[in-house]
């Protein structure tokens, strides 16, 4: 590399960026022998800029500055650097607004209850809303949702956020799982963020903790939660009990497979919803491996359907390239 784009890499990384978001943004075209022309440095920091959410004026002084700082709502704050929360809300706002670039208009989720999407989803599936089944319907409003594979901050990441542009909205989910029914879960409650309006006049909402397992909530958190419940099982209060006071998660996973029909919830969702009511999450998750036939990364399957949704027609080459980057499409 040569010394001015060795020195350019050096700001952004002393900026918080990770090595690897920046390396996936390095566009393809930039070899060593453009760096004698100013036209090529100007267009790599335009280039960088896009994809990295920076302003580029300043960026072209070799200064780093975020263009959407201080526009997103952050949920269940463990992030207390600011400058890490400049650079997530950037990150995460052009890559939504680079989705919905590639994303034909839809009607969205404003004005949907949670009622109607489920009723939509179970009258045209086997009984129940599954992961898949929320990720179809996601694309199908004009709502993008796929699995960030490469994270801006090289320690903390988030666990889902939320962007609006234009009055559209494109969900981007982060940490992944082996199994579906946590990410519908996740899913689930980014789109009642959506539904609620939450994010109120907001460019993102982050939720940097699974939403299951957070320790505080305010109104906005519970009303998603009470949303994601609605969707998935058919009520924000549902009440579980169990015969034995004691159980193990083979004993669970049968349970829950026979009961699954009966109340029309997913089985891996059913095993959760226990855990949460009854505190017992070790046994629900192990119970997980009894109820799917394996374990796999769930990132796989949301980035292998948003593959198949993407008009990546719409997108310059260069930014295809980025996005499949971010996706690990290469992977899937």
């Amino acid at each position: 590399m040569d010394h001015n784009s060795a020195k350019l890499f050096k700001e952004l990384k002393e900026a918080g960026l990770s090595r690897a978001a920046i390396e996936a943004a390095w566009p393809v075209w930039w070899s060593d022998d453009l760096s004698e022309s100013p036209s090529a440095r100007a267009e790599l920091r335009f280039a960088l800029a896009r994809k990295l959410g920076l302003a580029p004026k300043p960026l072209l002084g070799e200064r780093v500055e975020f263009v959407w700082r201080d526009s997103a709502k952050f949920k269940n704050l463990s992030i207390q650097n600011s400058t890490q929360q400049d650079i997530l809300s950037s990150f995460g706002v052009s890559i939504g607004r680079l989705l919905l670039r590639a994303t034909p208009i839809g009607r969205g989720f404003d004005g949907l209850s949670a009622e109607a999407i489920r009723g939509s989803i179970i009258r045209s599936t086997a009984g129940y809303v599954d992961l898949r089944a929320l990720l179809s319907t996601s694309w199908a409003v004009g709502v993008p949702v796929i699995q960030l594979k490469v994270f801006p901050l090289t320690t903390k990441s988030m666990h889902a956020m939320v962007i609006e542009s234009g009055g559209r909205h494109a969900i981007i989910l982060g940490r992944d799982a082996s199994y579906p029914a946590p990410v519908a879960f996740t899913l689930a409650h980014e789109i009642g963020h959506i539904v609620g309006g939450h994010l109120k006049g907001a460019s993102a909402l982050v939720d940097l903790e699974d939403p299951a397992l957070a320790s505080s909530y305010d109104a906005d958190e519970s009303e998603a939660d009470a949303f994601a419940l609605s969707v998935l099982t058919g009520t924000p209060t549902l009440t579980i009990t169990t015969e034995l006071q004691n159980y193990n998660a083979p004993t669970l996973a049968r349970a829950v497979l026979n009961a699954a029909p009966l109340y029309g919830i997913e089985p891996g969702t059913f095993a959760l919803c226990v855990a949460y009511r009854q505190k017992n999450w070790a046994v629900a998750m192990s119970a997980l491996k009894f109820i799917y036939a394996e374990a796999k990364p769930v990132w796989k399957e949301v980035n292998g359907i948003a593959d198949s949704y993407i008009d990546w027609d719409a997108l310059g080459d260069e930014a295809e390239d980025y996005l499949r980057k971010l996706m690990y499409l290469e992977d899937v």
